[in-house]
């Protein structure tokens, strides 16, 4: 069976910042699964199917990935698909504090499955979903940020099309 671990995330849209780490995690893990996760605070601009659409586009080249989506908790999820790992990124220190209570809660609900963390790659260091968003609905140049298809996406979705 292998391992397998779970890259949780909105993916609102996917980066080439995620697209970075889900690789890297595809290199470490048998199997991985990248499960797009409704984040109640965030209001999305793409729909969980579409996220799912652009997901399996961008990793369509990476056999062992494999796309999801689960309104439940993360550890109950992880523990229902039997993965032994939760791959998270980092882009700065300050996303290890909010990391660090996430994982110190995630270990109290399922103390059985690690929480990995991977810097990102330092080009991508800056990059956030939220960041491109805000760039393409003013028809920002983020080429280069994001897969095109996906920027193409954001254009269709901003009225630049």
């Amino acid at each position: 069976m292998g391992t397998l671990a779970i890259c949780p995330g909105s993916f609102d849209p996917i980066t080439n910042g995620h697209l970075d780490i889900i690789t890297r995690a595809s290199n470490i893990f048998d199997n991985v699964i990248v499960a797009v996760f409704n984040n109640q605070a965030k209001s999305p601009l793409f729909t969980v199917e579409e996220r799912m659409r652009l997901l399996k586009e961008a990793t369509k080249d990476l056999p062992n990935i494999t796309i999801d989506s689960s309104d439940h908790l993360l550890m109950d999820y992880a523990k229902e698909k039997n993965a032994s790992a939760v791959v998270r990124g980092l882009r700065a220190i300050s996303d290890f504090e909010y990391e660090m209570q996430i994982t110190s809660m995630n270990r109290k609900l399922n103390p059985e499955i690690e929480t990995i963390f991977m810097m990102t790659n330092n080009q991508y260091s800056f990059l956030s979903s939220s960041m491109i968003k805000e760039a393409a609905k003013y028809n920002g140049d983020i080429s280069g940020l994001v897969p095109e298809f996906v920027e193409q996406a954001l254009k269709k979705k901003f009225n630049f099309l």
